[in-house]
């Protein structure tokens, strides 16, 4: 087992202890921070975790969100339509930091606007404002070096995703720089489009545990509370991001949505 792939301390940890303790896994909640304006996203951040939110993903903006499906692209057109900046997000973060100091926060993007900011100025100032951690979609784990070193620097967890096609051979190169939780995308393709099947999750998820003790949440075609709960009878938590960012867009009560989905994970386990 990849040394690296050992928990270490923080607030992701503390949440997934918590969570072991409490008999069930967690809700992570996927939102793209400034849409569909500053004030109103500032809003639903600050409302996640009274919904039902164990872990939260703070979406940055990027004009060519490559692994995303219409849903999220939106989200980010109008975002950055809005004006939304990476210093933005992060001032969104510190602004929540002073309210909750509990709920652990992921930053979720693309390499691009980390590259500009610069991976050791970002890793600093993502520590700064209270994130705990990154998932880098069109990372490769070829190229995941650049950030662990600064990354460990600050405190931060690199989040490694891992797939349907992530083979035997592959899966060593992830495990490799993954911290604070392994992210499983259940299908294969964009965001938003089509649900997994539970089955093939939870031997997806047998198979990932075997090779190392990081958390896994799962997620990519969660829409319902049903799904949500089916996940979490398999995974240490799921992940609802696109059936989320909707009710956001349309401001169709998000948190009530959030509050749905956080019954069905905590009632999914007897």
């Amino acid at each position: 087992m990849p040394k690296e792939t050992t928990p270490e301390s923080g607030r992701i940890q503390a949440r997934f202890a918590a969570l072991r303790e409490q008999g069930r896994a967690g809700l992570v909640t996927y939102m793209m921070a400034g849409d569909p304006d500053t004030a109103a996203a500032q809003a639903v951040l600050e409302g996640l975790p009274a919904a039902g939110a164990d872990i939260i993903e703070l979406g940055m903006p990027f004009s060519d969100p490559m692994a995303d499906g219409p849903t999220i692209q939106a989200a980010a057109q109008r975002a950055l339509k809005q004006g939304q900046t990476l210093k933005g997000t992060l001032a969104m973060l510190a602004r929540f930091r002073e309210k909750d100091a509990d709920t652990p926060v992921v930053l979720m993007g693309y390499y691009n606007p980390i590259h500009s900011h610069g991976v050791e100025q970002f890793a600093a100032d993502a520590a700064a404002a209270g994130a705990d951690g990154a998932i880098i979609v069109d990372l490769p784990p070829e190229e995941a070096p650049e950030l662990t070193g600064p990354f460990a620097a600050h405190g931060l967890h690199l989040i490694m995703l891992t797939a349907p096609t992530t083979d035997e051979k592959r899966l060593p190169a992830v495990l490799d720089h993954a911290g604070g939780f392994l992210y499983y995308v259940s299908i294969t393709g964009i965001t938003g489009t089509r649900s997994a099947d539970e089955t093939q999750v939870a031997e997806a998820v047998a198979r990932l545990r075997a090779k190392t003790d990081l958390p896994i949440a799962v997620g990519f075609g969660i829409r319902t509370p049903d799904q949500a709960a089916a996940i979490a009878r398999a995974a240490d938590a799921a992940v609802v991001g696109s059936a989320l960012v909707e009710r956001i867009a349309t401001g169709d009560d998000p948190l009530g949505f959030v509050a749905a989905l956080a019954e069905g994970v905590r009632g999914a386990r007897p």
